[in-house]
């Protein structure tokens, strides 16, 4: 029932036609073909479009170098991968980096089509995938970046987020079931108390909640909200679905809810046809309903409350594991650019002070798990750690930003490299007692999500004496953690040849910062 509501939809969009013509895991049969007539050769969809699919993006900015994104269900690998990712953007990536990604994974820049069939075989000879992590397909399943490891955490997450992920794509293969949604999807399960999956931005979070059972007994589970989505034209937080599932519920949830998706979604505007269209056109009690026939049973109400009660960690610095003698801890990795050397040389420090293993979170930094105490003061003094720091000052520690108009073709500005200077000088001049989350994001599309930050800085183009100029829209107001809500736009056309000021004024009025020639020595 994959292509029900694409053929009964009148008035289809192009991206619905050329769907309905060629599903488009289809194109996993073809890259032999592809590697061997190049990229200019190739049917113009087929390269701009369903390698998505495969999670190959072709880059109008970069012709001839595609971006490859991967999967990496609640953000974690081992050594051995990264090393095998380090290797690819070394010798295949002629721009040769990878970034860390607001859904915890990896992209990986400058691959050539002739290459990826290559690419393909070690990927799968290390049990990687980057199947359906583009276009309408379910994206990076993401998690807790501390789960099994947060001697606070209430449920251990990491099984739960890899079975969806294995429903989805049919352990990694593709699965033609859920290859033709109406839109992009976003799953998130949290285990912890901090929220730190951005449940509210999420088109189904599963949030930790008791409920109490017939017996008087209380069960751990999950309250799920529904609808969380940014896009050009709207951006909503999610909503509570009035719906409890028990851990062992929480796979066939996913599934009733993505086919109830998939087969009603909205598909004639592309523009409204992410869940929380379709839940506003149907009512959420109508919403619910059918998710119910799906499944085949009736859903719990929801808890009364969740367990959402902690501010939102980043997890930089040095912590205590639940696992007696055993660190975990976070580096900060700068706007999330990581190099093939750098990559070579975070896998070794894992194998070597750790247990091989890496994990990756929503604010584009990275966490080394289970170094005992014997070797963590010798660990600290690594020299990597001068650039991924786990002390990071104040604004530097919470910045994030989207890839930028480098290597995206969507981005109306340059953001990464902007944003990390811009803060740097900032950093001369200010002085912080907090962290101030500031996101950049090149355009309205808000893959930097600056909805959810302190200061949010979306990328447009604007007028300065007479000449169109790279500038941003502002956002302000973004909470993250318990009670989080969305921020909303309070300035527009900032030229950014004068956001610094415009952002020095911000930091001294709303966020305590203190010039730093005002501090006494």
């Amino acid at each position: 029932m994959t292509n029900v509501a694409v053929e009964t939809v009148p008035n289809l969009n192009k991206f619905e036609r050329f769907k309905a013509e060629k599903d488009g895991l289809a194109v996993k049969q073809e890259l032999h073909h592809f590697a061997q007539v190049g990229w200019e050769s190739m049917d113009e969809t087929d390269r701009d479009h369903r390698l998505k699919w495969l999670g190959i993006f072709f880059r109008p900015v970069t012709p001839g170098k595609f971006m490859m994104r991967m999967r990496m269900p609640s953000g974690i690998l081992t050594s051995t991968k990264l090393r095998v990712l380090a290797e690819i953007v070394q010798r295949y990536g002629e721009d040769g980096n990878a970034d860390i990604t607001t859904r915890q994974n990896l992209q990986l820049r400058g691959i050539r089509i002739e290459d990826v069939p290559d690419i393909f075989n070690r990927l799968q000879a290390a049990e990687m995938t980057s199947v359906q992590s583009g276009m309408d397909n379910v994206r990076n399943i993401t998690a807790s970046p501390v789960a099994g490891l947060d001697a606070d955490e209430l449920i251990d997450v990491r099984d739960l987020v890899q079975q969806v992920q294995d429903m989805i794509t049919n352990g990694g293969e593709g699965n033609a079931e859920f290859s033709n949604l109406p839109r992009k999807f976003n799953i998130a399960i949290e285990g912890g108390r901090d929220n730190s999956v951005h449940a509210e931005i999420n088109d189904i979070a599963f949030i930790p909640a008791f409920q109490t059972l017939a017996d008087h007994s209380r069960q751990l589970g999950f309250n799920v909200v529904v609808g969380g989505f940014f896009s050009a034209k709207r951006c909503e937080a999610a909503i509570p679905m009035n719906a409890w599932v028990a851990p062992d519920q929480v796979v066939a949830l996913c599934r009733a809810i993505l086919e109830v998706y998939r087969d009603h979604g909205l598909r004639s505007n592309r523009q409204k046809a992410r869940l929380m269209w379709l839940i506003d056109e149907w009512g959420l009690d109508r919403f619910r309903a059918a998710v119910e026939a799906q499944l085949g049973q009736s859903l719990t109400p929801a808890a009364p409350t969740d367990e959402i009660d902690w501010d939102k960690r980043d997890h930089i610095g040095v912590y205590r594991q639940k696992q007696a003698g055993l660190n975990y801890v976070g580096l900060h990795v700068p706007v999330g650019r990581l190099f093939a050397d750098d990559m070579f040389e975070l896998a070794r420090l894992a194998e070597v002070y750790g247990s091989g293993e890496l994990r990756l979170t929503v604010e584009q930094n990275l966490i080394i798990p289970n170094i005992p105490d014997s070797r963590l003061p010798v660990f600290l003094q690594e020299p990597l750690l001068q650039r991924f720091s786990v002390q990071p000052n104040a604004l530097e520690r919470s910045l994030v930003s989207c890839t930028g108009a480098q290597f995206c073709n969507f981005a109306l500005i340059e953001t990464k490299n902007r944003a990390l200077a811009l803060i740097r000088e900032l950093e001369t001049e200010l002085s912080l007692s907090r962290p101030v989350r500031i996101h950049w994001t090149g355009c309205p599309n808000s893959c930097g999500q600056p909805q959810v930050a302190d200061i949010g800085l979306m990328g447009t183009k604007t007028r300065k004496d007479g000449k169109t100029v790279e500038g941003v829209d502002i956002f302000m107001g973004g909470k993250v953690g318990k009670d989080a809500h969305l921020g909303t736009c309070v300035t527009k056309g900032i030229p950014c040849e004068d956001l610094k000021p415009v952002l020095r004024e911000l930091l001294l009025t709303h966020f305590a910062a203190q010039p730093v020639e005002a501090i006494a020595p």
